[in-house]
C-alpha cells in the first residue's frame, strides 16, 4: 500500500464538490483554518457554482475539476466539499494515471466512499476518510473531528479509545482497514471500484435508511462473501434510521449482530466515525490493530 507524502506548511489543498450542491460560503471556515495550518488553498469553481439541479455541476464539470486537481503534481490533498450523491456518476470517466505517479491524500466521507474504494482496490494508494469542508464550522460538527483530519495531514498516527458496547464481540485483529458508507459499498459490488475484504478491518456508516434497507444491504455483502473473511468488522453511526410503520422489530446493531453472529472476528459498536456529531479521521487502506475487550476498544494505527 502505497501512503501519500504528508503535508507540511506551504502545502496546497484543493477543494472540489464531485458530488451534490454546496454553498461557497460554508468553506469559509475549513479555508481559513487551512490558512492558519500554514497551507495554501484552491477553491474550485464547482463549489457555489450556478447549477440549478442536486449537483455541484454537471457530470462533465465536476469530472474535469476533479481530473485536474488528481493531475496537478503541486496539489497535496484534494478535501471533498460535501457528498451526498453523484461521484458515481464522474468514476468512470477519471484517469488516475497522475495520482499513481504523484500520489495525494483524497479526503471525504459519505459518498466520497466510492473514491475511496475504488483508489484503495485498483491502485493501493491509501486515501482519508475524514470531514469535509463543511464539517469546518464549528457550529455545526464536533471540532474534535476536524483536528483529527488535520492531525492525519500531518502523519500524525491514530489512536481511538472507545467505551464498552454491550454487543460487541471481543478480539484482536490487526489489517488493513476499509469501508466507508454501506450504501455505497454496497452498490460498488460488481463493479471495479468493488472493495477487497479478505483479511481486512471492514468500517462501516450510513445515513437516512430503513432498518429493512440496511438489513438488505448487509445480506447483499454476506451473500457476495464480504464478510467471511474479515479480520474485523467496525460498526460506526448509523444516523437517522427509519422504521416502517409495523416495525421491523430489531434496532439497526442488533440487525447486524445477528447477521455476522456465526463469525469468531472481533465486531466493536458505537465507533465514532459517520454522518453523527463524531467522526473521527481514518486513513482507508492503511494498518491498523484493532483491540476489543471488556474495557472498551482500541483502534491503533501501526
Amino acid at each position: 500500500m502505497i501512503t501519500p507524502p504528508y503535508l507540511k506548511k506551504g502545502d496546497t489543498i484543493a477543494i472540489t464538490c464531485p458530488a451534490g450542491f454546496m454553498l461557497k460560503e460554508r468553506v469559509k471556515t475549513c479555508v481559513d483554518t487551512l490558512k492558519k495550518q500554514g497551507y495554501k488553498v484552491i477553491v474550485g469553481k464547482t463549489v457555489g457554482g450556478k447549477s440549478k439541479t442536486y449537483f455541484s455541476g454537471t457530470d462533465n464539470e465536476r469530472m474535469v475539476e476533479l481530473q485536474s486537481f488528481l493531475d496537478n503534481k503541486n496539489i497535496k490533498a484534494i478535501l471533498c466539499g460535501r457528498g451526498g450523491y453523484g461521484t458515481g456518476r464522474i468514476i468512470d470517466k477519471l484517469n488516475f494515471t497522475k495520482l499513481i505517479q504523484h500520489p495525494k491524500w483524497v479526503i471525504g466521507f459519505s459518498d466520497i466512499t466510492i473514491l475511496h474504494s475504488h483508489i484503495v482496490s485498483n491502485y493501493n494508494i491509501a486515501t482519508l476518510h475524514a470531514p469535509m469542508a463543511a464539517a469546518f464550522a464549528n457550529d455545526a460538527h464536533n471540532p474534535e473531528n476536524v483536528i483529527t483530519l488535520l492531525n492525519a495531514l500531518k502523519g500524525e498516527k491514530s489512536n481511538y479509545k472507545i467505551k464498552p458496547y454491550t454487543l460487541n464481540k471481543l478480539g484482536e485483529a490487526k489489517g488493513k482497514l476499509i469501508g466507508g458508507n454501506l450504501a455505497l459499498l454496497a452498490n460498488a459490488i460488481g463493479t471495479v471500484s468493488g472493495i477487497n475484504t479478505k483479511n481486512a478491518i471492514l468500517f462501516i456508516e450510513d445515513i437516512g435508511e430503513q432498518l429493512y434497507a440496511v438489513d438488505r444491504m448487509m445480506y447483499q455483502l454476506k451473500r457476495t462473501g464480504k464478510l467471511k473473511n474479515l479480520a474485523a468488522l467496525i460498526v460506526g453511526d448509523f444516523t437517522d434510521i427509519q422504521n416502517t410503520d409495523k416495525p421491523f422489530g430489531k434496532t439497526i446493531y442488533e440487525i447486524i449482530n445477528d447477521i455476522v453472529a456465526e463469525y469468531n472476528y472481533p465486531v466493536c459498536y458505537n465507533f465514532p466515525v459517520g454522518h453523527g456529531n463524531e467522526n473521527r479521521a481514518l486513513k482507508v487502506g492503511v494498518r491498523y490493530t484493532l483491540t476489543v475487550n471488556k474495557s472498551g476498544v482500541e483502534l491503533i494505527e501501526n
